[in-house]
């Protein structure tokens, strides 16, 4: 699997700030790392995110769930979904429509994590 690490997630929610406005910077800087490093969380010695699909959705759920920035929480998370599938080369039909849907949902609290994963997955090529 192709991933991302904190710096890359910080540069992306920059560019998006630059691009589509909003306030610049980090609200928890704890709250990224986990939610950039959740992923590769063990129990047991088991991977809890055993594919690179789990591992892409927990990083996206977890981006917008947790405010990590002071703004443009779903939209980085999101971006960071539609990026992980494209370098990973897992190819999907999400549009416009469906990727804003999940970012208000899910931050909103009206989409939990199963159901996030479940709308993805419906959509992959």
């Amino acid at each position: 699997m192709i991933y991302i690490n904190v710096d890359e997630v910080i540069k992306l929610q920059e560019k998006s700030i630059f691009l589509y406005g909003g306030s610049y910077g980090i609200r928890e800087m704890n709250l990224l790392k986990s939610s950039v490093e959740s992923v590769f969380q063990t129990y047991d010695e088991v991977e809890l995110y055993p594919s690179t699909l789990d591992k892409i959705i927990q990083v996206s759920y977890s981006l917008i769930e947790n405010h990590c920035f002071i703004d443009g929480n779903k939209r980085i998370g999101v971006m960071v979904l539609l990026y992980l599938l494209e370098i990973n080369e897992i190819q999907h039909s999400l549009s416009n429509k469906d990727v804003i849907e999940i970012g208000l949902k899910v931050a909103s609290g009206d989409m939990g994590k199963e159901e996030f994963k479940k709308f993805v997955k419906e959509r992959l090529l």
